[in-house]
């Protein structure tokens, strides 16, 4: 089987496995008007699955299943095996390595599990693992940056990454990925999609700030007497191993009334705070972010991808997202260098509620700024020198035209451009119609309005009103590239699109609406 070992260059058409992968596809030519947009969208696809483990509701369940498979013939268990993966190894890279992991999980059903063949244990494996279609109902709410690494590229081009809220059965939602070119006109071309997609390895020896988790805990209201025992024993950078056994050993001691209740939100806490990778040399469209701790079961939703730079001009992409578990959400921030290696945080405080928060791309005044939506109606500007802790905040925006009387939010990180900050918002109106809005901020006080369009920059328009969701367009992130702004933006909840207008038009709009 062919490998790829830089996921950086600009894919060829070559064939993996079975499926060959099609020439790059213009999306587009951008317009040169607001009300503009892309006649091509990129659509969800069906066809790309990851495995998931499976396990019936019952510990009997899961007992006959492994009888079932064990009551087989050898021979038997070969042709069964045979038969499944003929049916399912042309559709993921690695299936025996997925099998294999699979039947560990339920290895502990298995009195002699070193009397049983390779192919047994992959079948069983087989027996409790899952497909499981990224896209299959929605490819939307997207977000747009530049691509780490600038390399093998035309003069003029430029690679881009677009993030996109995939979301599949159950209306579970992950976190998926394209890259594009796009030239010195702004034309855009989606690179190749593997047909193969590849959920990330956790970090098992991922560490902990200890004084970072002492402020989570006191900010959830959760440092108990139990809690600062455990502290008390953690080194100033610890693993879940080292945790573990701090537990254990305050535990042993049985002299605290909240014991249980403590080991519950550390754990949960922890949990909510992990590291992922995945291997080099897989392609950005194979990497799938999907919900791995309890928090998020139920999606990783909206993630505002921003490229922010330091004051040491390192360059470090965050994003927020909202976890959903089924009843509550809970503002998460992930942090790469490389789009290969993600640290995923819990924020914290008062201003770190509800949906929609979008960090500004650099800091402001020596701090770091965010954009929230702390009631849900209005938008606010926080300040922090901690990113994970948001604490106080001032109003901004309400809503005051017709098509924002319900509520607004934004629409990703603010630009910077030498008259102001742009920030996309959205607003929604009467049957609950979102459009996409602008304002202008003050590039040195963002508390201030000094610009804001009266009309929608987009709506949705006849042909995508109708989608999951009707009578939405939606943006998490938007660049400006060759004095364009770039706006890529979901649908109805369904898929997505792109549209653009020239910098200098828009400012110069935004400046006389005043």
């Amino acid at each position: 089987m062919q490998k790829y070992t830089d996921a950086e260059v600009l894919i060829a058409n070559k064939r993996l496995g079975k499926t060959a992968l099609h020439d790059p596809v213009i999306i587009s030519r951008l317009f040169k008007r607001i009300t503009n947009k892309t006649l091509k969208n990129i659509r969800p696809d069906k066809r790309l699955v990851i495995t998931r483990p499976f396990r019936p509701a019952s510990e009997i369940h899961t007992g006959n299943i492994v009888n079932r498979i064990l009551a087989l013939d050898e021979n038997g268990a070969k042709s069964v095996l045979k038969q499944t993966l003929k049916d399912f190894a042309h559709r993921h890279k690695d299936i025996q390595s997925i099998l294999m992991r699979n039947y560990q999980k339920i290895s502990g059903y298995i009195k002699d599990p070193a009397a049983l063949s390779d192919e047994r244990k992959l079948l069983l494996g087989a027996c409790f693992t899952m497909e499981y279609s990224i896209e299959s109902a929605a490819l939307f709410n997207p977000s747009i940056v530049i691509y780490p690494k600038q390399n093998n590229l035309k003069r003029g081009q430029t690679r881009v990454i677009f993030s996109f809220r995939a979301t599949g059965e159950g209306h579970i939602s992950s976190i998926v990925f394209r890259s594009a070119l796009i030239d010195k006109d702004n034309s855009i071309f989606l690179e190749p999609v593997s047909p193969f997609l590849g959920a990330p390895e956790i970090v098992l020896n991922a560490t902990y700030d200890r004084e970072l988790f002492k402020a989570k805990l006191k900010e959830m209201g959760q440092f108990s007497e139990a809690a600062n025992a455990i502290y008390q024993l953690l080194p100033s950078s610890f693993t879940l191993e080292e945790m573990g056994q701090a537990i254990t050993s305050v535990r042993n001691k049985n002299i605290f009334s909240d014991m249980d209740d403590s080991i519950i939100h550390i754990k949960w806490l922890a949990e909510s705070n992990y590291e992922v990778f995945f291997p080099h040399g897989q392609l950005i469209s194979e990497r799938v972010i999907f919900p791995l701790s309890q928090n998020e079961s139920n999606g990783v939703e909206d993630a505002r991808f921003v490229r922010f730079v330091d004051d040491d001009d390192n360059v470090t992409y965050y994003a927020t997202y909202t976890a959903y578990n089924g009843r509550e959400i809970l503002p998460q921030l992930i942090e790469t260098k490389d789009f290969h290696h993600f640290k995923i945080s819990t924020l914290n405080g008062p201003m770190a509620r509800n949906k929609g928060m979008a960090l500004f791309p650099r800091k402001i005044n020596g701090q770091y700024a965010m954009i929230t939506r702390t009631d849900g109606e209005n938008l606010y500007l926080s300040y922090s020198n901690n990113i994970h802790f948001w604490f106080e905040g001032v109003k901004i925006e309400a809503p005051e035209n017709p098509w924002e009387l319900v509520q607004i939010g934004n629409c990703g990180s603010p630009l910077e451009t030498k008259k102001g900050w742009i920030l996309l918002t959205h607003g929604v109106g009467p049957m609950r119609k979102y459009c996409i809005g602008v304002v202008l901020l003050d590039l040195k006080d963002p508390s201030k309005i000094i610009g804001r369009l009266k009309e929608p920059l987009l709506m949705p328009r006849e042909e995508e009103r109708e989608g999951y969701v009707p009578n939405v367009v939606y943006s998490c992130g938007s660049i400006i590239l060759n004095n364009e702004l770039i706006i890529p933006y979901a649908i109805s909840d369904s898929d997505s699109h792109v549209a653009s207008i020239p910098v200098d038009e828009l400012l110069e709009k935004l400046l006389r609406q005043v």
